[in-house]
């Protein structure tokens, strides 16, 4: 390898982690000379827990110049605006709300929505639901989708959900198509040389497969960066009770919303995901509060399904390992790290470490010379999101079990996140301090604090609510119902299915 060359990338493991991470760097590296290799036991099944994602996922399909149209088709996917959670506050008016993904048009209506949430934080009886203030909800309320008439020129983003393996299978054929090479081989041994660098892949079949960087996609076995170049691995316990997923597919019963649903349960929630073909239904849960047979009965009434299907239960190992970048072993997808589904941000990191992995890589004259910082950097998005994680448990205004009773009592937090809860609680400027801990690029926008904080309901008690003094400016809500109501007007009904 020279400095003018980019490497021969080797990735152990598909999926849809192995292939996003191949994708990106065959289409960053191929015409410079780069080589891509997946290697994948046929043998070995994808895990699949989580089959929603951000709008990365969109983004990711726009840089490779992917039709919209071509992969939601073959991977049974639908749009995904936002997510609604259910059952998280016993707060009278605020048992449910919308977490939307933002857009432009919420530029103009969520300066209201966090003026109003300052003043009802001081005790004013003013509306400061997240319900009301932002596009996508309308949109999803309406089964409208993404994409407005020509006369319209403001999209939201929006994400999407998917059919995990068929994700996987979709991306194997677009890379392979392309010159990704593809082994269908199952690793027994990996050779390293004298310092202790990756030097090949052995294979069952006696097939040895040589590269210069080694993609670690072997999901929580972390074949490659924790059994063998000894990553070491921090686990979120403390602070993110779940550690099980009990998962059970149902058919569909009426036309669905393109949005996410999360409805909390006894010890953990559940997740409800419209496909074209099913709904993907899991219960995520602690072992320490609820065994595997009364998850999967508690998930089965939930749903009715008592008698049907075959359930599957997931273990999951929730953290992330110190360096995702060691020597030339590069961790991606669950070898790297695991946060629950909760915010389904999975994919996303997978496709930010490999982005930025290229890019660190081509700075340091294709060498490590840029590796700390980008570990810094990938270390920094898992803690930004597990505190945005762990803040939806800490927050939780539920009492009727243990569980929730633990999860409110954690003190077990950030710094940054305790700065978070005491800024909201003490009236700080939320957006500036958020901004502050994070060197101005947070991980979860001002937006998205205001919805968990609010959409709790964690103001002062209804009873201690004062009106409005004379001249107290406050944002009018019915004017911007109004105005999204019209707004959403402009955009197509979303009917992947037949009412």
């Amino acid at each position: 390898m020279t400095e003018s060359k980019p490497p021969r990338v080797v990735v152990l493991g598909g999926g849809s982690a192995g292939w996003i991470t191949a994708c990106l760097l065959h289409h960053r590296w191929h015409s410079r000379g780069g080589q891509v290799t997946v290697v994948e036991s046929p043998e070995i099944g994808i895990i699949g827990v989580g089959e929603g994602s951000t709008p990365q996922l969109k983004a990711f399909f726009d840089h490779l110049g992917i039709d919209e149209a071509d992969w939601m088709a073959a991977c049974d996917a639908t749009y995904k605006l936002g997510i609604r959670f259910t059952g998280w506050s016993e707060q009278p008016g605020f048992e449910s709300y919308f977490h939307p993904f933002p857009g432009p048009v919420d530029l103009h209506t969520e300066p209201g929505f966090v003026h109003n949430c300052a003043l009802r934080r001081r005790g004013f009886d003013v509306p400061a639901h997240p319900d009301d203030w932002f596009l996508a909800k309308v949109l999803a309320e309406g089964h409208r989708g993404p994409h407005p008439r020509d006369n319209f020129p403001f999209m939201p983003s929006y994400g999407y959900h998917f059919d995990a393996h068929k994700l996987g299978q979709f991306l194997r054929d677009w890379a392979t198509e392309r010159g990704v090479l593809h082994r269908p081989l199952k690793v027994t041994d990996v050779e390293q040389d004298a310092q202790t660098e990756i030097a090949a892949l052995l294979c069952e079949d006696g097939t040895r497969i040589e590269g210069e960087i080694f993609v670690d996609c072997s999901g929580f076995r972390s074949v490659l960066a924790q059994q063998t170049v000894g990553a070491q691995f921090i686990p979120f316990g403390d602070n993110l009770f779940n550690d099980r997923a009990v998962v059970l597919p149902s058919a569909h019963s009426a036309r669905f919303k393109p949005q996410t649903d999360s409805i909390a349960m006894r010890a953990g929630w559940r997740w409800s995901i419209p496909l074209t073909t099913r709904v993907g239904n899991g219960y995520v849960y602690s072992s320490k509060y609820v065994s595997d047979e009364d998850a999967e009965a508690e998930l089965r009434e939930a749903i009715g399904m008592q008698d049907e299907g075959e359930a599957r239960i997931l273990e999951m190992r929730v953290g992330r390992i110190a360096e995702s970048w060691t020597g030339n072993c590069l961790a991606a997808g669950l070898s790297q790290g695991f946060i629950e589904p909760l915010e389904a941000t999975a994919l996303h990191i997978v496709i930010a470490t490999a982005l930025d992995f290229a890019d660190a890589y081509e700075k340091g004259g294709y060498g490590s010379a840029h590796r700390d910082m980008f570990n810094q950097r990938i270390a920094a998005k898992y803690e930004g999101i597990r505190d945005y994680i762990v803040a939806h448990y800490r927050l939780n205004q539920r009492s009727d079990t243990q569980y929730w009773r633990d999860n409110a009592a954690n003190d077990a937090l950030s710094e940054n996140l305790k700065g978070m809860i005491t800024a909201w609680f003490t009236h700080k400027d939320l957006r500036e301090v958020n901004l502050r801990q994070h060197d101005g690029n947070p991980h979860y926008a001002s937006m998205s604090w205001h919805a968990l904080f609010a959409g709790y309901g964690t103001f002062p008690p209804e009873a201690k609510m004062v009106p409005t003094p004379p001249g107290l400016v406050t944002a009018e809500v019915d004017h911007t119902r109004r105005t999204l109501s019209a707004c959403a007007t402009n955009f197509w009904r979303y009917a992947p299915l037949s009412d």
